[in-house]
């Protein structure tokens, strides 16, 4: 397992020698200690991105392809040994972890087939006077950070479209789950990617990291997943170089049950949605809108379902869900829940952290939320499921959009001319239409409002790692 940081093709001790250690948040025992990176560092692994890039952006479209398709066919045959990694730093159980590493591989098959499949378009000027060829060229060098709760498909949704359009990358990966990043940095040199073209450097500051890395004449581009408070930071801090940014961001989804709903679909849905990856995404119901008619019946099968949830360590038998990321996000969660409380909601099930080692909080259902509680305005991220009763299509919608995030949405109706209704008129990039689970990467991800900009997946994504090149010639 490789610890130390990936510049220029090498493994090395960061420039200060300093080091950070990596705990597993199911136990809060240490299981690695990594090199840390400085700002120093950081400008080296632009340098070597930037050296590289030039000659892999002459490399034929075929030729990237087919090492995006090794780096693939590489992680899906080390799928157990990356899963494991993920739940050593992550938590997440390993029916989770495996699904991450299939879906984060599935990036690079995917992203293989559109690397040539870049289009350009040539025409005539209204004026008949030139030709107007217009092609798609690389950025340059992309820095991109990502987020713990994905260690691998983060990186590789970001990656793969970055490489295959024929750019350069520097990684920073969370300094609390960077063993993932590191091992498929490893895989991707076996399967040919050249040296320096892709750098991993865990950052001991990431302010002074991000700070040289924007900064380099290099970098060109930064691709982010994470928080909407700290993208803001992120994007005004590109803008004093006017550097393009992709900025996939928070999310407050709604899931809505309309009363002609099947409920026990909806219940199916709505715990894929709530507890898929132990309710730790950005794309994790966070608001349930039910309607009065199905209120009671909802919300007994919920929470029937939600009892059967088995809370525990990653590779423990039997486990759901694990446990959130360390002890911050567990005062957050109950917070959370408290004051919904007080507010007057009731605790149908659960309500507070479990009496166990780690940081694990208990499934929890709440009925009776106010519209209006602080945990309908902030992003969970932890196994809490709020119920909110409606009775009118209109309002419900105008609950569901009241709110800055944009990412993702859930209507069940067996009415598909109404779902199609709705689901048109909901703020949202992403909806899930009885659906509880959307994620693919042949589908373009991304938000609208302060849930992002831009899209990764499908044929948006690659381009969104290209300029836009216009030649005026005549034959």
């Amino acid at each position: 397992m490789q610890t130390q940081l990936f510049i220029g093709g090498q493994w090395q001790a960061g420039s200060t020698g300093a080091t950070i250690d990596v705990h597993n948040p199911a136990t809060g025992e240490q299981v690695a200690t990594v090199a840390a990176g400085t700002a120093d560092d950081a400008v080296a692994a632009c340098q070597a991105a930037h050296e590289a890039q030039k000659q892999w952006a002459k490399t034929a479209p075929r030729e990237r392809a087919e090492v995006l398709r090794r780096c693939w066919s590489l992680m899906m045959e080390h799928q157990d040994e990356i899963a494991d990694l993920i739940v050593q730093e992550q938590g997440k159980p390993i029916a989770d972890a495996r699904g991450e590493v299939a879906y984060a591989a599935e990036f690079f098959r995917w992203n293989s087939e559109e690397a040539v499949r870049i289009h350009g378009s040539i025409s005539t000027a209204p004026s008949g006077a030139n030709r107007i060829i217009v092609h798609h060229v690389p950025v340059g060098v992309v820095v991109i950070v990502t987020p713990w709760n994905f260690p691998a498909a983060m990186i590789t949704r970001k990656l793969a479209p970055a490489l295959a359009a024929g750019n350069g990358a520097v990684i920073k990966p969370p300094a609390e789950t960077p063993l993932t990043a590191l091992r498929v940095a490893e895989l991707m040199a076996q399967a040919g990617v050249p040296d320096g073209l892709v750098n991993v450097v865990v950052a001991e500051d990431p302010a002074s990291w991000f700070d040289a890395a924007v900064d380099h004449p290099s970098t060109r581009m930064v691709s982010f997943t994470g928080s909407t408070a700290t993208g803001r930071v992120l994007l005004k801090r590109s803008a004093d170089r006017v550097l393009k940014t992709v900025m996939e961001l928070g999310g407050n989804a709604p899931f809505i049950v309309f009363e002609d709903a099947d409920i026990p679909a909806a219940v199916e849905g709505a715990m894929v949605a709530k507890m898929r990856h132990s309710a730790e995404t950005c794309t994790a119901a966070n608001r349930f809108f039910v309607h009065a008619d199905v209120a009671d019946e909802f919300a007994e099968q919920f929470v029937a379902a939600m009892s059967k949830v088995v809370i525990g360590g990653g590779h423990d038998d039997g486990v759901t869900c694990g446990p959130l990321i360390d002890q911050k996000a567990i005062e957050k969660v109950t917070g959370l829940v408290d004051s919904a409380v007080a507010g007057g909601a009731t605790v149908a099930l659960g309500g507070q952290a479990a009496d166990r080692p780690g940081h694990f909080f208990a499934p929890t259902v709440l009925t009776g939320v106010s519209p209006d509680a602080e945990i309908t305005r902030s992003e969970i991220f932890g196994p809490v499921a709020p119920l909110i009763t409606f009775t009118d299509t209109d309002a419900v919608i105008e609950m569901a959009n009241d709110t800055e995030m944009g990412l993702m949405a859930y209507v069940y109706t067996q009415d598909l001319a109404r779902g199609l209704a709705v689901s048109e008129q909901l703020e949202s990039g992403m909806v899930g239409l009885n659906r509880g689970a959307v994620s693919d990467p042949a589908a373009p991800f991304g938000g609208m409002k302060q849930s992002g900009l831009g899209r990764e997946g499908a044929s948006e994504g690659i381009y969104e790692f290209c300029e836009t090149q216009y030649i005026a010639t005549n034959f």
